[in-house]
């Protein structure tokens, strides 16, 4: 049943950030929860009716093309499309380098060509990256920056691995050239939906207060050392990413896209700084 507020999709929406973004939009929005996990969707409804948000939910596989069928066509009965926050994603300590490029790569450009057809006047899109494809677009050949830009290709892995086997077999490569595509994506969906009346940005958060980037600063001492030399020196906030978010949709920011925004406390200053010393020395 469609209301006269627009939909938000938030994709990894039983995550810190997904539930930080529902919390910011819900004023203005009809919010679609979609999540890998049933259970954990259910536990976010609960969370968020108890301040009064209402939430609908869809159990969704983004690297799945009948999954995110399923999702749209749900989507298409509730009204129009007014805002994505595509969080969904799989981080280095949690899946191999193969899974995180099908999963944070492969299934953000499914997501995004099914979305196409529903963009309308005003449909803004934000998908998260990392700071971490910076760090994979410094050191890009333009080889890999071109296999990136077709993400669907059936030999994408073998592609990859011809430029550097190291890429697909460290996962935590691996995260960084998935998010860097996201990144490629971004400027090349904007691009598409920007005739139509969208527009799109990648968000590159630095280290933020998640579960999930608690379990990887327990895996790699470097993410703490990365804090400690940032000009905040301390971990993001998901209310800090919610609020970017709840910006960039917004009218108010009607003529940004094609474009990253990092929200990061200056801490990806300090990586690009330790790539240009490693590669004088």
């Amino acid at each position: 049943m469609s209301t006269s507020k627009p939909i938000a999709l938030i994709t990894g929406g039983a995550g810190g950030m997904g539930v930080a973004i529902a919390r910011v939009l819900a004023p203005d929005y009809q919010l679609l929860l979609a999540d890998l996990h049933a259970d954990r969707l259910a536990s976010t409804v609960a969370l968020l009716g108890e301040d009064d948000i209402v939430a609908q939910t869809q159990v969704l596989d983004v690297a799945d093309a009948d999954s995110i069928a399923a999702l749209v066509a749900r989507m298409r009965d509730m009204g129009p499309l007014g805002a994505v926050a595509h969080t969904a994603g799989v981080s280095p300590t949690m899946a191999s380098g193969e899974v995180i490029m099908k999963v944070n790569l492969k299934g953000s450009t499914l997501l995004m060509d099914a979305l196409r057809p529903l963009v309308t006047t005003g449909t803004a899109a934000v998908l998260i990256a990392s700071q971490a494809a910076h760090f994979a677009r410094a050191t890009a050949t333009p080889e890999l920056t071109r296999v990136l830009a077709d993400p669907l290709a059936a030999d994408l892995e073998d592609q990859i691995n011809a430029i550097d086997s190291n890429l697909l077999s460290d996962s935590g490569f691996a995260y960084g050239v998935s998010k860097y595509g996201v990144m490629l994506l971004a400027l090349r969906e904007a691009a598409a939906w920007g005739p139509l009346g969208g527009r799109v940005v990648s968000l590159c958060p630095g280290i933020i207060d998640t579960s999930m980037a608690r379990q990887e600063m327990e895996a790699s001492e470097h993410m703490q050392m990365i804090i400690d030399n940032s000009p905040a020196k301390r971990l993001g906030l998901p209310e800090e990413i919610a609020n970017t978010v709840r910006f960039l949709v917004s009218d108010d920011a009607s003529f940004i896209t094609a474009t990253d925004i990092l929200v990061d406390g200056g801490s990806t200053q300090f990586l690009l700084q330790m790539i240009a010393q490693s590669a004088t020395s």
